[in-house]
């Protein structure tokens, strides 16, 4: 017979029939000729429970249904009046098909701390908490893709081996095939990269965009969504070494059409996530108390307060709040500036615009002031950025103008030139950080609980 998911089994009106189901013990209880086994198998944040009762041939393989084991059975479904549970299975097979040690089993039947729950995390999916978190993730993933297909965004792979930093932070890891033991060396004594495999320094990638630019200049509009990379030395909850991005890059578009998809887009997951991933909302609220499938309704459908950064300044100065970092003009705002904006001053996510120039990337649009450029960031209640793109910079003097004020080379980007020099158009696009989006969804305080191998300073066990 064929294995149905606990999802499927609660929501296909399967009462009365004869069903296969598969899962790990969650718990065990017996009493006086039955056992009440618990099980999940991951599909859906409910369990099912099985009653087994020793009139059944494979009783005798109770013994070996602790936590943690693996279990195959079958079954009549029923209606059950217990409480907690809507159906439960009147088991007539039952086969162990993967033993626990169970006097070794993490993971018992109590509470358990997010910070031990990292310190196994090959079995912290097990848990009610992270199977709702990458069920999450999941829902949010195809809807990200949803999204810009319905849109005729054509999804690019942009590379993960890259021969430049995008964003010029120089954070980088390096990727090489030279023998550490016998570097080579050039007559000054440096790495001779000349005889490394691909011929010249290279790097995990930090961003895909400059890729998508040329990518969306031949075919209009597409997106990313991939891994990226940090060798950024920070252990906060906000930074990861791995984690992934979305960005969209647009042909023939300003920075208010940015803006619009960046708000379309937000809003669209906000929906989606609600729409499909009530139970596991409902269980975050209940469990943490930190997010509200009523807020992120709302959220779905407050419209964005828009400001320039000038002004943004002139509204944080005028507070008498006393923020731990600086608020001047010229200066890049700060997670507290960030979440006084949204959270204080207009109560609903900002759109802030236009930024000081020496803040920015070198490929953002410089604007007719020559002090700003066409930037933006999108500010949520709570976290603060989560959104950032710009107006590219399409004018080809402009572009290399801030390429050399940046003291960047320009060897390595004479392809990137190339696309000003044959056909430029404006062009635009942002990126969302999807563990942070992540962040926001499920309402958890560390990066680390959104993605189920964190890669962080002197941390990788998996």
């Amino acid at each position: 017979m064929k294995r149905l998911l606990i999802k499927n089994v609660l929501s296909e009106g399967h009462v009365g029939q004869t069903i296969t189901v598969c899962g790990w013990i969650r718990s065990k209880r017996e009493s006086k000729g039955f056992a009440f086994i618990i099980i999940s198998d991951g599909s859906v944040q409910d369990t099912l429970q099985l009653i087994v009762s020793d009139g059944i041939p494979s009783f005798k393989e109770l013994h070996a249904c602790v936590t943690g084991a693996a279990v195959k059975v079958t079954g009549i479904l029923k209606a059950s009046f217990g409480k907690g549970q809507n159906f439960e299975v009147e088991v007539s097979e039952l086969e162990v098909i993967g033993t626990s040690d169970s006097e070794r089993y993490p993971l018992q039947k109590k509470g358990h701390t997010l910070e031990f729950l990292r310190e196994i995390a090959h079995l912290r999916p097990r848990t009610n908490t992270f199977g709702a978190i990458f069920r999450l993730r999941n829902i949010l993933a195809f809807g990200i893709h949803e999204f810009f297909q319905k849109r005729g965004f054509i999804w690019v792979h942009t590379p993960i081996i890259t021969s430049r930093d995008c964003e010029g932070a120089g954070e980088l890891f390096s990727v090489t095939s030279l023998n550490f033991e016998h570097v080579p060396r050039t007559g000054l004594d440096k790495v001779d990269f000349s005889q490394d495999f691909f011929g010249k320094p290279s790097y995990l990638t930090v961003s895909g965009q400059l890729e998508a630019e040329f990518l969306a200049l031949a075919l209009g509009n597409v997106y990313t969504f991939g891994p990226t990379f940090r060798a950024e030395n920070s252990n906060t909850t906000r930074h990861l070494s791995e984690f992934w991005m979305v960005e969209p890059e647009m042909a023939f578009a300003d920075l208010f059409e940015c803006i619009d998809l960046a708000q379309d887009f937000f809003q669209s997951l906000c929906n989606k996530v609600v729409d499909v991933g009530r139970d596991e909302l409902a269980f975050l609220e209940k469990q943490y108390k930190i997010i509200s499938i009523e807020e992120l309704n709302l959220l779905a459908g407050t419209p964005f307060v828009r400001i320039s950064y000038t002004d943004a300044v002139k509204e944080l100065k005028n507070t008498k709040e006393q923020f731990e970092f600086p608020v001047e003009w010229g200066l890049d705002l700060q997670s507290e500036h960030e979440r006084f904006l949204t959270d204080t001053i207009f109560r609903a996510p900002v759109v802030v615009t236009d930024y000081p120039k020496e803040i920015k990337a070198f490929y953002m649009r410089l604007n007719p002031d020559d002090k700003t450029v066409a930037a933006m960031d999108i500010l949520v209640p709570r976290v603060g950025e989560i959104i950032g793109g710009s107006q590219r910079e399409e004018r080809l003097a402009l572009l290399e103008q801030r390429i050399l004020q940046r003291g960047i080379p320009t060897e390595d980007l004479q392809w990137y030139l190339d696309i000003r020099r044959f056909g430029s158009v404006p062009h635009a696009g942002f990126g969302l950080g999807f563990e942070r989006f992540m962040q926001f969804i499920t309402g958890m305080l560390n990066i680390r609980d959104v993605i189920p191998c964190p890669r962080t300073p002197k941390h990788i066990l998996i």
